[in-house]
């Protein structure tokens, strides 16, 4: 990325480069999701327009490189089959359900999809609840842990064991925990892969038998405040065949939308 006040763009054809960070934050617009590929436009991110589509490629985010793309169907697909050459295999797009469609004829990628969910509001407060583990009431036990990455590690092995976000993995920032009267780690999650403009949280987990609850629910709505709060939006990813975790997500007022992934070219 160039400072503000030199060239800002390359063209080459009909794509154009975008090479000042503010230009790369100012394309996304309030598209959460391309914020948050967009990453505040730090080291390694890149992007392009052509006509109305844009691609925003940002190399280990969610443990994968990936290219965020929105605009009109044949548009996005000229500039991916423009792209392709020069990122290679690895990449992984990512977009709206309906695009991803789209892209799936005209590029013949195979796309699968989840939902992304995001507010741009802090979560509504935390009621009492009595959950007989000695937390106390609301949301009052959960914290910011500190040198516990043993302990949240564990954790996921027994509850999460498909969680992307780990500790030590690149991109994830900290882990707020819940802990029992025993002062035992039983509910945990993660701000992983934030950036200025989008919180992201990842890495949820409750232990089995501590479920149903709503611990879950209590170290999200403390992680999204936040997030929210230091951010502006708070957002994450959730499978789409897991209504109980969307719905504990609407209730602390994220609103969904199917996106996908897919490898950047078919075949």
């Amino acid at each position: 990325m160039t400072a503000a006040g030199e060239a800002t763009g390359e063209t080459i054809g009909a794509v154009t480069e975008l090479t000042r960070a503010a230009d790369v934050v100012g394309a996304c617009g309030s598209d959460a999701l391309l914020l948050w590929a967009a990453q505040g436009a730090r080291p390694g991110v890149r992007a392009w327009t052509c006509g109305q589509a844009l691609a925003v490629a940002c190399p280990d985010l969610n443990r994968r490189d990936r290219m965020a793309v929105r605009g009109p169907a044949p548009q996005v697909a000229a500039l991916v089959r423009s792209l392709a050459p020069r990122l290679g295999p690895q990449w992984r797009l990512l977009g709206e359900w309906p695009l991803m469609e789209e892209l799936a004829r005209l590029l013949g990628v195979k796309p699968v999809g989840f939902e992304w969910m995001d507010t741009d509001r802090p979560p509504p407060p935390a009621t009492a609840t009595a959950t007989g583990d000695g937390e106390g009431e609301g949301d009052g036990g959960v914290r910011w842990l500190d040198d516990a990455d043993a302990e949240v590690a564990a954790l996921l092995q027994e509850a999460s064991p498909s969680a992307w976000a780990r500790p030590g993995v690149a991109g994830v920032r900290r882990w707020a925990g819940l802990r029992d009267g025993s002062g035992r780690l039983i509910a945990t999650a993660a701000d992983a892969w934030s950036c200025p403009q989008v919180g992201f949280v990842a890495g949820v987990a409750t232990a089995p038998a501590h479920r149903g609850r709503g611990h879950a629910e209590r170290v999200c709505r403390f992680v999204l405040a936040e997030l929210v709060a230091a951010c502006g939006r708070g957002a994450l990813m959730v499978d789409s065949d897991n209504p109980t975790a969307i719905g504990v997500y609407e209730r602390l007022g994220l609103r969904r939308r199917t996106v996908a992934a897919s490898p950047l070219t078919g075949g």
